[in-house]
């Protein structure tokens, strides 16, 4: 009966394990082909921009040309009328260039050239317009190259059909830009209803498999949970009911005599009684002692010591802890008079009622103990050196972990973590038979959908600027005030009071930038602060940067107090950072009355 259960608890479990991989293999799916095709919409509009741009210049390149041509008109003397000749060669070539590339495409400058049917039919109608206009202008630049002091009577007729043709190339040519830009928009259209088509689909599809595999495989599992605890609760009492006790206690003392033997061949094991004296001794402990015999009245300390402060040591451990058991480094010495090291437990131990005893497990670690007193007195030797590599090291691990950016994991953790688990739950609550709610909670997730793509970018925001490096702390901070202001449309400013230009050494701006990053963003998250002000001063030896913000302030002496939660870690992180650079910080602030956050760095010659 019992084999039975066990092979139908194996089958359920079987069952449950692939109703769970196609779930989770039909949301994964779901998801690749909803990225393929979101993607792939994507990759077919990455032109869109650039062909309207190009299209929208060949009007004012038209217009160019035209402005040019009439300059030559109004021209007399050579020299200008070869400069602007010259020109005028130059914008041709980019406008032929560019309406060539636009109907047949161009990878240099990015135009695919698979225009739909209605603009190739637009464009065949502007050309005849844009042949016309090419072919007077090519035929003025080479009457010119041609010849020189040529009277501008000699091209009026090509200066004509320019004006004849660049209005009707204008005209039309709005006609194709507006074209492209129409059908750009449509593509967009169509991405939306992609998107929202893809999003029905996966509430869909989350809904049937909770329906369909979850909430039957929750029940189960709970009737398996059932039938288990029942099937417990039958074996507990056949095992009660039976007579296995003389059994067990057989099989318990074999496996100890077993022990017991094992012990005394592989480790450093004895008995010995609460006074001390040894009942037994293995094997591998006496040889490593070198004794032979021992009776009931020999003291284990001096099997281990012939040294009296050593078994005066041994027998007050015994003494003391004989109740409580020990553990801990002893040293002893054998016959040859060498040094042994033994990492050692007591263990107290009742074999029977009537007897107590104490076990003794041993280890040699007498190598490792030579070479930590060693190391001990190598370090003493050269306390100096070893602190200025640790200092070293120090500064080269900070500068990794800078590198690796750890302060994006909290942010992600504290942020975007939080929205996504939001995102999670009101998925979850959607009741598609409910169309009114539905579409109020869809809106509502398009927002916390955009809070999230603004919380990414923040946190991308925060990895180290390229001006840090290159520029110092100055340009670094700047920037950094007008991402964040873009970012979180807050006002945020940054003064430079006394003009300071100066670099310092890149750890000392690495943790001045961090500091001050996280200042304002304590500002933006948890202050709820419209108005941030950072300003910057200095004397010949004192870095000053303060942070004001008006913003709901708090009590300092609970942040203090505070291990986790919003402003706890980011004022150890500060304090930790400042202190490194041997730089204060000071922190002002009250409730209703906004923060200021005060930075003092000692400058120091770079």
């Amino acid at each position: 009966m019992v084999v039975k259960r066990n092979s139908l608890d194996q089958s359920t479990f079987e069952r449950l394990r692939r109703l769970y991989i196609i779930a989770l293999s039909t949301i994964a799916l779901s998801v690749i082909v909803s990225q393929i095709l979101i993607r792939k919409h994507l990759k077919s509009q990455e032109s869109d921009s650039g062909v309207i741009n190009i299209a929208g210049r060949q009007r004012m390149l038209s217009q160019k040309l035209t402005k040019e041509i009439l300059s030559l008109s109004t021209e007399n003397d050579y020299n200008k009328q070869i400069a602007i000749k010259d020109n005028l060669k130059h914008t041709l070539s980019m406008w032929v260039i560019s309406h060539n590339a636009l109907q047949k495409g161009s990878d240099s400058l990015g135009l695919p050239g698979n225009n739909s049917r209605v603009v190739s039919k637009m464009f065949n109608d502007v050309n005849p317009a844009f042949t016309a206009i090419k072919n007077a202008s090519e035929s003025i630049i080479k009457i010119i190259e041609d010849a020189s002091n040529i009277p501008i009577e000699s091209f009026t007729d090509e200066i004509n059909i320019v004006k004849q043709n660049e209005s009707v190339f204008l005209k039309k040519m709005d006609g194709i830009v507006n074209q492209y830009d129409l059908e750009a928009e449509e593509r967009v259209a169509w991405l939306r209803k992609l998107e929202l088509f893809l999003m029905a689909f996966t509430l869909l599809l989350l809904l049937a498999e909770f329906l369909f595999i979850f909430w039957p495989t929750a029940k189960t599992v709970k009737n398996s949970l059932a039938e288990l605890i029942l099937a417990e609760k039958k074996a507990k009492e056949m095992a009660y009911n039976a007579d296995v006790l003389s059994e067990a206690k057989e099989k318990s003392i074999k496996e100890l005599r077993a022990l017991t033997h094992a012990m005394d061949e592989t480790l450093l094991f004895a008995r010995i009684s609460p006074e001390g004296m040894v009942l037994h001794m293995g094997k591998k402990f006496s040889k490593l002692f070198k004794v032979n015999k021992f009776n009931k009245a020999t003291n284990f300390s001096k099997v281990i010591s012939p040294n009296d402060s050593e078994q005066e040591h041994i027998n007050n451990l015994i003494s003391k802890h004989k109740k409580t058991g020990w553990q801990g480094e002893v040293k002893a010495t054998n016959k040859n008079k060498e040094n042994i090291w033994l990492e050692l437990s007591m263990i107290p131990y009742n074999p029977t009622n009537e007897r107590f005893e104490l076990l003794i497990i041993a280890s040699d670690i007498t190598k490792r103990k030579e070479g930590q007193l060693e190391i001990e007195r190598l370090t003493k030797e050269s306390f100096e050196e070893k602190m200025s590599q640790q200092k070293i090291v120090s500064s080269k691990i900070i500068e990794n972990q800078e590198k690796e950016q750890n302060r994006i994991a909290k942010d992600v953790h504290d942020g975007i973590g939080q929205m996504l688990t939001g995102l999670k739950y009101n998925l979850e609550s959607i009741d598609i038979t409910d169309i009114d709610r539905t579409a109020s909670k869809i809106e509502h997730l398009k927002e916390l959908t955009a809070n999230i793509i603004k919380g990414v970018r923040t946190a991308t925001f925060n990895l180290t600027p390229p001006e840090l490096a290159d520029h110092g702390i100055v340009p670094a901070l700047i920037k950094l005030t007008k991402e964040l202001s873009k970012l979180t449309a807050k006002e945020i400013l940054f003064i430079n009071k006394t003009g300071f230009n100066g670099r310092l050494d890149s750890l000392t701006e690495i943790n001045i930038y961090r500091i001050t990053q996280e200042a304002i963003n304590n500002a933006i998250k948890y202050a709820d602060s419209n108005h941030i002000l950072v300003s910057l001063s200095n004397s010949k030896d004192i870095l000053s940067i303060v942070i004001d913000d008006d913003g709901k302030g708090f009590d300092p002496d609970n942040v203090a107090k505070i291990k986790t939660g919003d402003g706890g870690m980011g004022m150890t992180f500060m304090r930790e950072r400042i202190k490194y650079i041997d730089g204060r910080l000071f922190l002002n602030s009250e409730l209703g009355k906004g923060t200021r956050v005060t930075l003092n760095i000692p400058l120091k010659e770079v």
